[in-house]
């Protein structure tokens, strides 16, 4: 392990530094529009838009890749997400910020393309799990580290653009400094998105309802922890809490879906996600800590529905074309993560409470615990046995590039 991280240091530090970069960006732009007064529902609409980036990222960023090389294309999606973030503290109008934060959506996510299809490059067989676990594991430290920098500066100054921007151009140091790789894009075999739905309806629709969850964490809970009157500093030990908690249930999440059947472990995680957002809501005011302890239970239960979503698609396609299959089920994630901070800011308003983000919560995992009860029930489910099961790997939702990487898909990417 130690010797892997030494020969892909260069590209874990750069994707290091993007995460801390971003995690800070996604709380401070949230954090910064409470603080300015807009809205909920303009709120909602301004973050929205950037998970719509990223949607629309999935369809144009490949093609610059493709065209100019990888090394030109991240300095160009470095550069544009970089003085996207600077403009942010220069003028501060709602149509402004949602015209950047649907800029940013997508050249993130060139970025997450271009180093993933890097790494897969330069993956040996024999390593791709190693490199896979510690991508991710790198993904949620930086995330969650990301957020202890809002307690760098003053909110209602430029300070913390102006940081964020530099880490964003500081990713660049590592990746220009690479020498001898010029990887190309995995070759992938498109999949009907319908047909996928129609076979494994719960991969879909568990991707949907983590996508519609995750996003609406990202995206809203500053806006309730402000709307509660905590401080910054309060805010980002939540926020930096709840995603570490996320990491450390993924191994546990791991080790339960391999050894029962899939589909129940998902209908017990979305169970007890309702029970845990129902409690939040029915109890009200609460102490700072009680309410680290309930978002950290909830981020260990949240963060775990995406990557058994993804499991359990593919023991039912068997692991095949599973590079394209990841694709539709990160394009089902996008769609969740694109509407739900809008659909969380309505119920805000509509409850006139910042605790209808936990409404929101509770209605769509009880949904999801509905459906797959349902489905089960009338035997609209394939119950794979689990020693057929394909290995859990713990894992978030970042470009289908990544699923190369994956070692359920050795011997498929070209």
């Amino acid at each position: 392990m130690v010797n892997t991280f030494r020969i892909f240091s260069s590209l874990f530090l750069t994707a290091f530094i993007f995460l801390v970069g971003n995690g800070l960006l996604n709380t401070l732009v949230s954090v910064r529009m409470t603080v300015e007064g807009f809205a909920t529902t303009t709120i909602g609409v301004i973050l929205s838009s950037h998970f719509t980036g990223l949607l629309i990222g999935s369809f144009v960023c490949q093609r610059l890749i493709r065209k100019v090389g990888h090394i030109r294309a991240f300095a160009v999606f470095a550069a544009l997400t970089t003085s996207t973030i600077l403009l942010y503290g220069m003028y501060i109008a709602p149509w402004f910020w949602c015209l950047l934060r649907f800029s940013n959506g997508i050249t993130i996510f060139g970025l997450f393309v271009v180093i993933e299809s890097w790494l897969n490059e330069c993956t040996e067989s024999d390593r791709r799990g190693r490199v896979f676990s510690i991508y991710m594991t790198l993904m949620y430290m930086g995330i969650g580290i990301g957020q202890q920098l809002l307690n760098v500066a003053d909110v209602y100054g430029q300070g913390l653009f102006i940081l964020a921007g530099i880490v964003f151009s500081l990713c660049l140091i590592p990746v220009s400094t690479t020498e001898g790789v010029h990887p190309r894009l995995p070759e992938t075999q498109p999949t009907s998105f319908m047909s996928l739905f129609h076979k494994v309806p719960l991969g879909i629709l568990g991707c949907l309802a983590s996508g519609m969850t995750n996003s609406a964490f990202f995206a809203m809970t500053p806006v309730y922890c402000n709307s509660i009157d905590l401080s910054l500093h309060q805010l980002s030990w939540i926020m930096s809490i709840t995603v570490f908690c996320g990491l450390a249930a993924q191994w546990i999440a791991g080790t339960l879906s391999d050894r029962f059947d899939r589909t129940l472990v998902l209908a017990v995680i979305a169970t007890a996600m309702t029970v845990v957002s129902g409690i939040m809501f029915i109890v009200g005011e609460i102490s700072f800590w009680q309410l680290v302890i309930e978002m950290g239970l909830f981020g260990a239960l949240a963060f775990t529905v995406y990557p058994i979503s993804v499991a359990r698609t593919h023991d039912v396609c068997g692991g095949l074309e599973a590079v394209g299959v990841s694709a539709n089920l990160l394009f089902a994630y996008s769609i969740g993560a694109s509407v739900s901070p809008f659909l969380v800011s309505v119920v805000m308003t509509l409850l006139d409470s910042p605790a209808g983000l936990f409404v929101f919560w509770g209605l769509n995992s009880g949904a999801l615990a509905v459906v797959i009860l349902y489905l089960r029930k009338r035997d609209k489910v394939d119950v794979v046995p689990v020693e057929e099961q394909v290995l859990f790997v713990p894992m978030k939702s970042t470009s289908p590039v990544v699923m190369a990487l994956d070692q359920r898909t050795d011997g498929e990417v070209n």
